[in-house]
């Protein structure tokens, strides 16, 4: 066991984001817009994609420096082939206590017993909205609710329990169906987490008056079904969580830009190509793909990673100013390569 990794500000390694594939069949505006990311885009040729066993040892080195948490992410994680055999590599590393993983939902059919097979802890599933236009437009394709709706049924059914409903809420888009949402899967067990609309990455055209603050979803919610503040569950937890009072379950808002958390974060995200980002917002990452594949052995790839967040001061979500998106300088990597 390495010495656990503090960065300049305090915070400790814990969180490991794994992003398997840069492809998605999605084409969410926010992240992948199909007039950027149409037919003709190049995604990552296989060669460059980490493979499972470079992922598997390259978590093997975060957990030794205090990660506890992974969550697999993409792009769509499970459009990556032979997702299942991934997921047993990583439960089988000693130290990961929470084993995650976020998806559109839209595969999970004919995936999600497979996954909780492989030893899968627990699932997220992005919906953005119930409503059939709405749904339709944000995934880019005409893709219809009923087909996620089967996919969290599938899920359901093979163990995964509670499940977390992210949806993203952006001003005159999606925002007058937050209601909807949450009416759906009261009741269920099932936690739907409101995301404030954040500008990462440098295509989706973010503006500040597009974001609907957390405490005025929460308001509108509470207006229908009321609820009251909860304590959260551990320390560092992004989503602030709120009760029913009828006790139908909760709900959690994501506020990064109107309440920033980068005090508490403890989160390294690993890109599909084998960059570590120390932030979501960041503007380059650091390469390990290139040493792994160099022959650097695992002290080499742990002083390099040490380095990397012991040297971490990111805080850019409490920096973030409303000409953020103004400032055509300052690129930053793009969501479908890091995950969430």
């Amino acid at each position: 066991m390495a010495d656990a990794a503090i960065d300049r500000l305090g915070r400790p390694l814990r969180d490991l984001r794994i992003s398997v594939t840069d492809r998605c069949n999605f084409r969410c505006p926010y992240c992948m817009p199909a007039e950027v990311f149409g037919e003709n885009y190049t995604f990552l040729p296989r060669a460059e994609i980490l493979t499972f066993e470079e992922i598997e040892r390259l978590t093997r080195l975060f957990v030794s420096l205090g990660v506890r948490k992974v969550r697999v992410t993409g792009g769509e994680p499970l459009l990556r082939r032979e997702l299942p055999a991934l997921i047993r590599r990583l439960t089988a590393i000693d130290g990961v206590e929470d084993l995650t993983l976020t998806t559109n939902g839209y595969l999970l059919p004919r995936m999600a017993g497979e996954l909780k097979g492989a030893g899968l802890h627990r699932m997220t599933v992005s919906l953005d909205s119930l409503d059939e236009d709405v749904f339709e437009r944000l995934n880019g394709r005409g893709y219809h609710v009923s087909q996620v709706l089967a996919g969290i049924r599938s899920a359901e059914a093979a163990g995964f329990a509670p499940l977390k409903i992210n949806a993203v809420v952006q001003r005159g888009v999606n925002d007058h169906t937050v209601v909807d949402l949450a009416r759906h899967f009261s009741g269920t067990g099932h936690i739907v987490r409101f995301i404030e609309y954040m500008d990462v990455g440098n295509r989706n055209g973010w503006r500040l008056d597009q974001v609907v603050p957390a405490a005025e979803i929460v308001r509108r919610i509470h207006e229908v079904m009321p609820v009251t503040a909860v304590a959260p569950n551990y320390p560092g937890e992004v989503a602030r969580r709120y009760r029913y009072l009828d006790g139908s379950g909760e709900i959690g808002v994501i506020a990064s830009v109107t309440q920033p958390f980068c005090g508490d974060c403890t989160r390294a995200r690993l890109s599909t190509d084998g960059k570590v980002y120390t932030c979501l917002f960041s503007g380059t990452g650091v390469d390990l793909r290139d040493p792994l594949r160099d022959g650097a052995t695992d002290d080499a790839l742990l002083a390099t990673i040490s380095e990397i967040w012991d040297d971490r001061e990111d805080r850019y979500s409490e920096l973030r100013t409303a000409e953020t998106a103004e400032m055509p300088s300052f690129s930053k990597v793009e969501m479908y390569q890091i995950g969430g």
